[in-house]
């Protein structure tokens, strides 16, 4: 086992151990764990940045993200949409799209170099994920009905990016020798052999040629197995065939076979697209005849767990990431990028794309700006880490630790504050729900 995963393993063990406590203290997993990986990593930082860029690491993080993708798929409650379908279909197939588009172009103006990867940057810095501000959730500070909202857009939108950041990646991959030889020479003219275009060029070249395909293909793999294998479990369980544990067995395995029959090579699909596909249509099967359409936790607390300790590790390797972006270089261009996606573009589109609705001013605002980023945008970083050339997958963390680390402070820390003095006077109770950092 590589050192730096047994050292992995260790931190997230302890963590575990004293977590309850530090908790309460206002002290979030997700920041500790970054401590705890930046502490682990700081003594060997070129064999953490090679074991980083690795094979292996790709297959895990891609595990990690299909269990994730699933779970959050299976998590929301209600119907597809879990209630709020209106305002769901709005925030995911217009302010999410035209967030993207936003943040390529303002990359590619703030960052010309970056131009090849502008999309896969947008994909990587977007979606959003409460890991880093779970209290948020919990807050009274906050009406029931945005909870419920942001809850269910979070579950949703790394899911959709996923088949983007797909056909992302493997544009990126073969146009950036190009762009960076015209930066170089000024040239719009010149020839590349597969040496130039990169480790493993013919098979990212197929993968752009079939990206839609196979994303289509992993629709199919999904609505196949989530949907059989929800409709047997109904039926299972009303009949008194299976029980609770063989449930959670259930919902910690399909994710990985629907990633796992993507992936052959037969197939080439987009092994996450059937994992957070197969999670959706799961709980629509299963939950079918239901008066209240939520899978029981009892059912669901497997998953959830496993998708805790797997997202407790890759929060150990952001530590690991931090440390080497900040210590190798510091573009504060990329700090003005993560500033600005964390705050105006996505309050702008999603506030464009609520009006009319029966969403209040103010809560369009809170919306809008209470967007953390978290294991998704890891991961996605990570995933483009290994697979471009040096210079870009650089850009490309520094871009993904910089805005993590930059949502950290903003929604773990800042906005807790804010909405503590925010509250009105004698809402103790409320107040309670969101501690400030460090109480």
């Amino acid at each position: 086992m590589p050192p730096f995963v047994l050292i992995g393993l260790i931190a997230v063990l302890l963590w575990s151990l004293i977590s309850h406590r530090f908790e309460r203290w206002g002290i979030a997993g997700p920041a500790m764990l970054l401590v705890l990986g930046a502490a682990a990593t700081v003594w060997n930082l070129d064999a953490f940045g090679v074991s980083l860029d690795s094979p292996v690491t790709e297959k895990v993080v891609e595990v990690v993200l299909s269990v994730l993708l699933f779970a959050d798929a299976t998590e929301v409650r209600g119907g597809i949409f879990g209630g709020e379908g209106r305002v769901t279909t709005r925030l995911v197939l217009i302010a999410l799209p035209l967030s993207l588009l936003l943040t390529a172009i303002l990359c590619g103006w703030l960052v010309p170099e970056s131009f090849a990867v502008i999309g896969v940057i947008a994909c990587v810095i977007m979606p959003t994920d409460f890991a880093p501000a779970t209290r948020l959730l919990r807050s009274r500070l906050l009406p029931e009905r945005v909870r419920a909202i942001l809850n269910v857009e979070s579950g949703y939108n790394d899911g959709l990016v996923s088949p983007i950041f797909g056909m992302a990646l493997p544009i990126a991959v073969i146009i950036e020798p190009l762009v960076r030889e015209y930066l170089r020479t000024g040239k719009d003219t010149f020839t590349l052999d597969d040496q130039d275009v990169g480790h493993n060029g013919e098979k990212f070249l197929d993968a752009f040629l079939n990206a839609v395909p196979a994303t289509l293909v992993a629709i199919v793999i999904g609505v196949a197995l989530g949907g059989l294998v929800g409709l047997a479990m109904r039926a299972a369980r009303d009949r008194g065939v299976a029980d609770a544990g063989g449930a959670r067995f259930v919902m910690v395995l399909l994710p990985l076979i629907a990633y796992g029959i993507a992936t052959i090579p037969a197939l080439e699909a987009n092994g996450f697209v059937a994992a957070f596909v197969a999670g959706l249509i799961y709980r629509v099967a299963r939950t079918g005849g239901m008066a209240e359409r939520v899978i029981p936790h009892e059912e669901l607390l497997l998953v959830e767990e496993v998708g805790t300790l797997t997202a407790n590790f890759v929060w150990f390797m952001l530590g690991g990431a931090t440390l080497l972006v900040f210590t190798v270089s510091f573009d504060l261009r990329i700090v003005l990028l993560a500033l600005l996606a964390l705050t105006l573009l996505r309050l702008g589109p999603v506030y464009l794309s609520l009006m009319g609705s029966s969403v209040s001013r103010g809560d369009r605002v809170r919306i809008g700006l209470l967007g953390p980023r978290g294991t998704a945008t890891i991961v996605f970083g990570l995933l483009a880490y290994n697979a471009l050339p040096d210079d870009a997958g650089d850009l490309v963390l520094t871009a993904m630790v910089t805005t993590v680390v930059g949502s950290i402070l903003l929604h773990g820390v800042l906005a807790p504050l804010v909405l503590r003095r925010l509250a009105p006077k004698g809402d103790d109770a409320a107040k309670a729900r969101v501690p400030s950092p460090g109480h």
